[in-house]
């Protein structure tokens, strides 16, 4: 595998994602047909289509719709019924989110010939704005930055600067201040947006991907089964800091603690969103936030393409905590299927995965289990593929991770069993069919 650093991050940012409605018809198409002859009628591009078949409406949830229903929305009962086929709502509430996540990556400077390369590139309060998330009533309250603990070695002065960055902004905490906004909600909403892996040392830090104790302590084979154990590189990232930077740990407790006691007499939730590396310290967040700060307020992650981030006593400490995860993961992306030799379901039986090596001698799936590679999948998942998009002209590993894609996805999926694709092309193959003529 070889790594180009002259672009350290390879998916590309891109606009806020569409807001026209998904699709609503489930497949079902009008069996109306035009007047017009088939050699008469010109090729008709899909978006158009959608166009002329009333598509475009207001995608904005009823108020009473969210704010009366906002726990369900949010995971209180895991999410049942709202994924397959998945419910419009919810499908406005993963894009919001999702929009969240795109500004971090608007915000963030790429230019390594920059003094500044690395750090947010606007003040708190015009950043959502700027980075293209318009009118959405939240105002940036926090800047967020992640730490490497990778020792530099001398020589590291003589290279670029951008291979130095120890330090580099992550994301930002924001909360919901728009009255009217809130009345949609239904109640106040504090929203943690990270970013994905951009710098020289989170790809090295990426690399560390065995399993160790949160605490940083060794543990024998045995005790690992029980202690809740995470990916070594994002525990690094969410746990190292400087003389000059705190912690991304710290500087979430004392933001979440202090907005908590600010608007302790009202509901509120608590949102943490990311993508790639950003949805693995999404998780790692929600486990630290619910295991220290007491009476914290109804908290769920919205994932986008998280790579496996614990074993699964962490997924067992996280479902007692009530911390609610939805994981949103394209099955034709690499990087959810990763690192892990074995993957254990939540019946604790061995996936398919593990089925490929069930023949292998005992000694050997002892020296894997000894190497801390055991993960597990954690939350619940909405599951989609690029092959079911009709946007995109090719599929490869960087398209099938970028954040657009996701969003692109999320916006046109409607099941499992009848996914957007599907009804797009029987209703290009309708719409250019013509009656037959007598």
């Amino acid at each position: 595998m070889r790594l180009i650093f002259k672009s350290p991050f390879p998916f590309k940012a891109t606009v806020v994602p569409p807001q026209e409605p998904p699709c609503r018809w489930c497949c079902v198409v009008s069996t109306k047909t035009s007047s017009l002859t088939r050699t008469a009628r010109a090729p008709v591009k899909w978006e158009r289509l959608l166009d002329e078949l009333g598509e475009t409406r207001d995608q904005t949830a009823p108020p009473s719709r969210l704010s009366q229903r906002w726990m369900e929305y949010h995971g209180i009962n895991n999410w049942e019924g709202l994924l397959d086929p998945l419910d419009d709502v919810l499908r406005g509430e993963i894009i919001r989110y999702g929009s969240f996540v795109e500004a971090a990556y608007q915000s963030f400077n790429f230019d390594p010939s920059s003094p500044t390369y690395a750090a947010c590139r606007y003040a708190k309060s015009t950043m959502l704005e700027r980075s293209g998330v318009h009118g959405c009533g939240y105002e940036v309250t926090k800047q967020l930055h992640a730490t490497s603990s990778i020792p530099l070695p001398r020589w590291i002065e003589r290279m670029p600067r951008w291979m130095q960055v120890q330090s580099s902004w992550i994301g930002y905490v924001a909360v919901c201040n728009d009255k009217e906004e809130i009345s949609r909600l239904g109640r106040r909403d504090i929203v943690i947006a990270l970013r994905g892996t951009i710098t020289c040392l989170e790809w090295l830090e990426n690399l560390r991907a065995t399993l160790t104790r949160l605490s940083g302590d060794n543990l024998s084979p045995t005790e690992q089964d029980s202690e809740p154990m995470v990916e070594a590189g994002v525990l690094s990232l969410y746990t190292s800091g400087t003389n000059t930077c705190p912690s991304l740990q710290q500087l979430l407790r004392e933001e979440v603690l202090k907005l908590l006691k600010l608007y302790s007499d009202e509901p509120l939730s608590l949102t943490i969103t990311g993508h790639s590396l950003g949805a693995s310290l999404a998780i790692l967040a929600a486990y630290d936030i619910k295991t220290t700060i007491k009476h914290s307020p109804h908290l769920s992650v919205i994932s986008f393409g998280g790579p496996r981030v614990g074993n699964r006593s962490f997924r067992h400490h996280l479902e007692q905590q009530g911390t609610k995860v939805l994981r949103i993961v394209n099955s034709d992306d690499l990087i959810t299927k990763v690192p892990g030799f074995f993957v254990e379901d939540h019946d604790g039986v061995v996936q398919e995965e593990n089925a490929r090596v069930a023949h292998l001698t005992n000694w050997i799936q002892k020296r894997v289990k000894d190497s801390r590679w055991v993960y597990a999948n954690i939350g619940h998942e909405l599951r989609l593929s690029s092959r079911d998009s009709l946007k995109l002209n090719s599929i490869d590993v960087a398209t099938c991770h970028d954040l657009q894609t996701y969003l692109d996805l999320v916006h046109g999926f409607v099941s499992s069993t009848c996914p957007f694709r599907a009804g797009a092309r029987r209703m290009l193959k309708n719409a250019t069919t013509a009656p037959s003529v007598k």
